[in-house]
């Protein structure tokens, strides 16, 4: 891996951050899992402190695209820039599928994939991840962009088995992966997956006593019979041997060869020596993430990190640049990080920067590579920007300063106004405690100390509201008569404020600090299992 290299996270869209940072032929391998245009609202789901679901879902991203303004200028940029065979395709789907919803997402589609083979290096591979939905028509970007020959495999992952329902046609179960390369010569270290029980027992039915390896009889003949100088005597038989005579000798000195009762030899071939059965373009054995799993963090398109596994070690060697370009939760910079690659990845939300940033330190502690979030505010000026750029990612944004969880939508009732929430246990009991926060971005005076109080009603101990602008003296007197909060029985330290006033800039500069109290830890995002690297391979 490169000494001077830093792993990268960026936050903004992707084709923006792939134009302004990404140089040509630079990233040895992509995984891009991007939105199905589905016309589904997927929401990330946060798990309450008592183990069950939230009832507020944040949603990650909508998942449609619209015949707007920007697709028709994306789609005049794919047809007039030069690119022969993806202009010829996109008049085409125009003319068939005419200025609608899909034509929209197959033109935000296109330009990016442009973007992507530019950056991929010749040895480069990328795996276009998709459902039936709309995988036909991406197919035949993909062959306009990277050429119909250069398709390597349409693989098909069964991602779920349908239950017993009544159904009205055959029940969808699988996504389609495309996969590409940029030229003939891309790195290829093969797929194998494990040999079943059957074919252990049918096959490799000896077991060498002392040491317990599975082995089966494999034949030395040589299939081809015009090979002279394979054919000689061994022991009294003249056969086209699989070996020269050389070699047979150091096969027998090793131990490897077997002898049948009419003398002729078989070559001890063990079980633990196979690389296992070449997986084909059906992936039947990766189950997906289920609700009970470990690694399960509640992002709704969050794929197993097996999946990820293959592509990565088939694709790509230790130290290649893996990049995806639609992060959601993680999983291929966390395999990336496990498999000693390097790695960027890209998602135009605060709420799955977050959500990845948690993921990494949980899952690799003091053994996680460096790495920098690009495209997050870093001082006052920028954070000011991205609040008037979009109100709810500078909200997102700012609930990440504290670890705070989103709570999502304003509800009618006692929640009414909190944009996020921090559970907590401080005494022996198994009651969570919490506290509720609020963000505001515009001006901000007395008043909103006191809707912050109504917010908190009786069923938050602590409140905290967030500010760009720095608040009044009223505010801070409005704050302190809500007086102090105690801590129960496993709390230690002094008490804290009931409600308190933070600002975004002491926040970015660490002169302030959201106190709670010194209590039992409890994690806004659902923790991410610990993982080991795996062993660096030897060159």
């Amino acid at each position: 891996m490169e000494p001077d290299w830093v792993n990268q996270l960026y936050f903004g869209d992707n084709l923006d951050i792939l134009r302004r940072y990404l140089p040509d032929d630079s990233v040895d391998l992509i995984y891009l899992d991007p939105p199905f245009n589905s016309n589904a609202s997927y929401n990330v789901l946060f798990r309450e402190k008592d183990g069950t679901d939230s009832a507020a879902q944040i949603t990650a991203f909508d998942d449609f695209w619209h015949w707007d303004r920007q697709a028709v200028a994306t789609y005049d940029e794919l047809v007039t820039a030069g690119w022969p065979r993806v202009s010829r395709l996109m008049q085409a789907l125009r003319e068939f599928l005419g200025p609608n919803d899909m034509m929209a997402y197959l033109a935000m589609m296109a330009i990016r994939l442009v973007e992507l083979r530019r950056v991929l290096k010749p040895t480069g591979s990328i795996y276009l991840h998709c459902d039936p939905t709309a995988s036909h028509y991406l197919k035949q970007v993909m062959d306009a962009v990277f050429g119909p020959a250069l398709l390597r495999n349409e693989i098909v992952w069964k991602r779920t088995t349908p239950k017993g329902h009544a159904y009205t046609r055959y029940p969808s179960a699988h996504d389609i992966i495309l996969f590409y390369t940029k030229t003939d010569t891309a790195t290829w270290n093969g797929a194998y997956a494990g040999y079943d029980e059957e074919y252990v027992t049918q096959f490799y039915r000896h077991v060498e006593p002392g040491t317990g390896r599975r082995y089966m009889l494999d034949n030395v003949n040589n299939p081809n019979p015009d090979r002279p100088n394979l054919t000689y005597d061994w022991k009294g038989h003249v056969r086209v041997w699989r070996w020269t005579k050389e070699r047979m000798e150091e096969m027998e000195r090793q131990g490897r060869l077997v002898y049948t009762k009419s003398g002729l030899p078989r070559y001890k071939r063990y079980l633990d020596e196979g690389r296992g059965t070449p997986v084909t373009d059906v992936w039947a054995d990766i189950p997906p993430v289920s609700s009970h799993a470990a690694e399960r963090l509640h992002y709704p398109t969050q794929k197993p990190e097996a999946l990820l596994d293959r592509i990565i070690q088939a694709s790509s060697d230790e130290g290649d640049l893996v990049l995806d370009p639609f992060c959601g939760c993680g999983t291929t910079i966390a395999v990336a990080e496990r498999l000693h690659r390097r790695w960027i990845g890209i998602d135009i939300t605060h709420l799955a920067v977050a959500l990845m940033r948690n993921r990494l330190r949980d899952a690799f502690g003091e053994e996680l590579s460096r790495y920098q979030v690009i495209g997050e505010p870093q001082d006052l000026a920028s954070a000011r920007a991205l609040a008037l750029e979009n109100r709810h990612q500078f909200e997102y944004w700012a609930l990440s300063l504290v670890d705070a969880r989103p709570e999502g939508r304003p509800r009618r009732g006692p929640d009414r106004g909190v944009d996020g929430v921090i559970y907590f246990r401080d005494d022996d009991t198994d009651k969570h405690k919490r506290c509720v926060l609020q963000v505001k971005s515009g001006r901000v005076e007395a008043s909103d100390v006191r809707d912050l109080k109504g917010a908190m009603g009786d069923r938050a101990e602590i409140a905290a509201l967030i500010t760009l602008e720095e608040p009044t003296q009223r505010m801070r007197s409005e704050a302190a008569d809500a007086g102090s909060y105690h801590a129960g029985g496993l709390g230690v330290g002094k008490p804290v404020p009931r409600v308190q006033l933070l600002t975004v800039e002491g926040l970015l500069d660490r002169r302030e600090r959201l106190e709670l109290p010194q209590a039992r830890a409890e994690t806004t995002f659902k923790r991410a299992p610990r993982v080991r690297k795996s062993k660096p391979q030897k060159r």
